[in-house]
């Protein structure tokens, strides 16, 4: 036999690989051709042990064939030398890389399928895949030429010790960890034959991570079997296939699968995002499981969280109701049926209840002998849903479908609590209230009235089932107000007492009369204002608007509530730093004057001030006269911020720097410079936006004191900035 001939890629190899399926460019043949522009990929992963593994490929059946015929070149850039950019960076040939000769796979092929996959795909002279339907499910290789291409790098990606044999794997072992580099394989194949486009990776020791462990693993158990799921598709650029590990007693695990499962196993699944496995166990016995990853570097994972279970086998027979019997509002008899083979496999029954078909449900009564078919039980709601489960001696269990169960009542809901509602300006009525606890509320009829003491109208046809209810009243007649009342009503029709009347104010569209400032005084930097309030009986609130300088953005800085009076002469106070809507808890009474002091103002600024009443229907009044004051200026403005010194003795320097200075206005930086314990001198005038200054007039062992200070051009100063530097 020729040696190519030991190639022969028979049905049993593609059956090994059929749970090895890796992420692949897939080629199916189409009724157009697009034409792929060749490219080299590369990846890299760091190692512990001081070395870099990379691996390559290409886009293209065609490009893969030219490759492997001329094969590829790696080369390494040095980048950057302990955290800095090299001007140039340092060149490094690492080789040129193609398949292994046919005779030194000869040795791979008898141990290792993978070896075989990639020698055939190379070096094969036929690549026959017949028989194999499934794998039309997947891709329909049109060419040999991609028959090759797709199942030589398939197995080259299961197994770093092949892609090195094939071409596509180096490891690189002389690395340091204060480097980066740049690994970039180019193509060694003539541009007039086939142009190939380079890949690269930027890469360096430190940045090795551990591998992240496969999540979200979880299993179902069914009679003999388990059902497992992972979700590959989160580590699907890390992994490109799995171990499942089981155990019986947590400690010690076993591998199910010798060849490493890949998303070719999801063939037949419905989540395009997990990927399963189904084991063979034993009923009854307790299982653990738990996946590892495997990388295209050879790398297994640190395994994933344990899940586990047991099988069990369900019961042949299901209970079902079959009639209910009421004795009164609380109490019903259930009957059902069961066969009666089944009583030898029963431990017993249990009765369960639900508000709801779909659940959940609670255990009511527990331990009903196999032999009985039927239970009182003395519980009821207005409304029950109950089943009736078989507990099988094996611990599995039948449940029956729900039967509703709802007795005869006669006692009506709560009295509705809590209604409130509000009128807009347009007559539209909003009303809303809590719900009532009772469980079996079908809804509440609405009623509605014009005066307090006749006898209100319904306003809804049918029971309206929530809480919350919009209606529309008149608001230009002669009824200032509007009343409401509420009726629950439950499934039975049962009607509870009328609610607590709802009195509503309909809106009123006469805005209150102008507030107006009486006088204002700047006392310690703070603005103290007076006003004369609103004559109009119904204003709830006045509320103090200021702007500053020429701004048009007035701001809600201070709320009086007119409900309320401590006695004249009152002073308000609050921080208008963040403008909180301020009220006074005060007797019931108008204020005829208010009083408030401003205290969020800066010196030198103008400030204008307005008023505004509010009713109780929230109508505005007109704006009060703008109020404008200018506060004098007598702070100091902020000093410097973030200094710091440098010493460089041997320049014989000490390098002074600070933040920008960002106040307006800021003409010079004025700084003074004196040996510690001896007057200061000025040193050095700076513009405002200087941001550091090269002292050269330093002598060894002094420590210099700084003082530096900003002038401002309408004769302000700020505060001084003081700091000491040993030279």
């Amino acid at each position: 036999m020729e040696p190519k001939e030991r190639f022969v890629f028979s049905i049993w190899i593609i059956t090994v690989f059929m749970g090895w399926w890796g992420i692949l460019p897939v080629y199916a043949q189409q009724d157009s051709v697009i034409v792929e522009e060749p490219q080299i990929v590369v990846m890299a992963r760091p190692q512990q042990e001081g070395k870099i593994m990379l691996r390559w490929a290409v886009t293209t059946p065609l490009a893969w064939r030219k490759l492997n015929e001329y094969g590829y070149e790696l080369k390494r850039y040095t980048i950057t030398r302990d955290n800095r950019i090299l001007p140039l960076p340092i060149e490094k040939p690492l080789g040129t890389f193609s398949p292994k000769p046919l005779q030194d796979w000869l040795p791979w092929v008898e141990r290792n399928d993978n070896a075989a996959v990639v020698a055939q795909s190379i070096y094969g002279e036929g690549f026959d895949i017949e028989g194999m339907d499934q794998l039309s499910v997947i891709i329909n290789l049109a060419e040999e030429q991609e028959q090759r291409f797709t199942w030589g790098l398939y197995a080259a990606d299961q197994d770093f010790e092949v892609a090195q044999m094939a071409g596509l794997g180096f490891v690189d072992d002389q690395v340091e960890p204060n480097e980066k580099y740049v690994y970039k394989v180019t193509s060694l194949v003539p541009q007039e034959v086939l142009p190939i486009a380079e890949g690269g990776v930027f890469v360096r020791l430190q940045d090795y991570e551990e591998l992240p462990k496969p999540l979200d693993l979880a299993v179902v158990f069914f009679d003999g079997t388990a059902m497992l799921s992972w979700n590959y598709a989160i580590h699907s650029q890390t992994y490109n296939s799995y171990y499942v590990e089981r155990s019986t007693d947590r400690v010690n695990f076993q591998k199910l699968n010798d060849l490493p499962l890949t998303t070719l196993n999801n063939s037949e699944k419905t989540d395009p995002l997990r990927m399963f496995y189904t084991d063979s166990i034993v009923n009854g016995r307790t299982y653990q499981y738990r996946v590892r990853g495997k990388t295209p570097f050879g790398e297994i994972s640190a395994p994933s969280e344990v899940v586990s279970g047991m099988g069990e086998v369900k019961l042949a027979y299901v209970p079902h109701i079959t009639s209910k019997l009421y004795e009164d509002e609380t109490t019903v008899t259930l009957e059902w049926e069961f066969m009666e083979e089944g009583n030898d496999l029963i431990t017993g029954f249990e009765l369960n209840q639900s508000e709801n078909a779909d659940g959940p449900y609670q255990t009511v009564v527990k331990d009903i002998p196999p032999e009985q078919r039927q239970v009182r039980y003395s519980g009821l709601w207005p409304t029950n849903y109950m089943t009736i489960t078989a507990v099988g001696k094996n611990g599995s269990k039948r449940t029956s479908f729900p039967a509703l169960v709802q007795p005869v009542d006669s006692i009506p809901p709560a009295q509705p609590k809590g209604l409130t509602g509000a009128v807009d300006s347009l007559g539209i009525v909003t009303l809303s209230w809590e719900p009532n606890t009772d469980k079996d509320i079908l809804g509440y009829r609405i009623f509605k009235g014009n005066n307090k003491q006749e006898e209100y109208s319904q306003i809804t046809i049918s029971p309206h089932e929530g809480t919350t209810y919009c209606d529309s009243v008149a608001v230009k007649n002669l009824n200032a107000k509007v009343y409401y009342q509420l009726i629950a009503v439950d499934q039975r029709f049962n009607m509870s007492e009328p609610s607590e009347i709802l009195e509503l104010k309909k809106p009123d569209f006469i805005k209150p009369s102008q507030p107006v400032f009486k006088s204002y005084k700047i006392k310690e930097g703070k603005v103290c204002l007076t006003w004369a309030n609103s004559s109009s009986d119904d204003v709830v609130r006045h509320e103090l608007y200021r702007k500053a300088g020429d701004s048009l953005d007035w701001k809600l800085v201070y709320t009086v509530d007119n409900t309320q009076y401590a006695g004249s002469g009152n002073q308000y106070a609050g921080s208008s730093m963040q403008y909180p809507v301020s009220t006074n808890s005060l007797p019931t009474e108008k204020l005829p004057t208010a009083n408030w002091t401003d205290e969020n103002v800066t010196e030198g600024e103008q400030y204008s001030y307005t008023l505004i009443a509010i009713d109780d229907s929230e109508l505005e009044s007109d704006p009060a006269p703008p109020l404008t004051v200018v506060l004098p200026k007598t702070s100091l403005h902020p000093p410097l911020d973030g200094l710091y010194g440098e010493v460089d003795r041997e320049a014989g320097t000490i390098t002074l720097r600070w933040k920008a200075y960002t106040q307006p206005n800021a003409a010079n930086i004025t700084i003074y410079k004196g040996v510690e314990g001896k007057p200061k001198n000025l040193l050095k005038e700076l513009p405002a936006t200087a941001r550091g200054l090269v002292d050269r007039k330093v002598q060894p062992n002094n420590t210099y004191e700084y003082v530096l200070r900003v002038m401002f051009r309408d004769g302000g100063v700020s505060e001084a900035s003081t700091f000491d530097v040993k030279y």
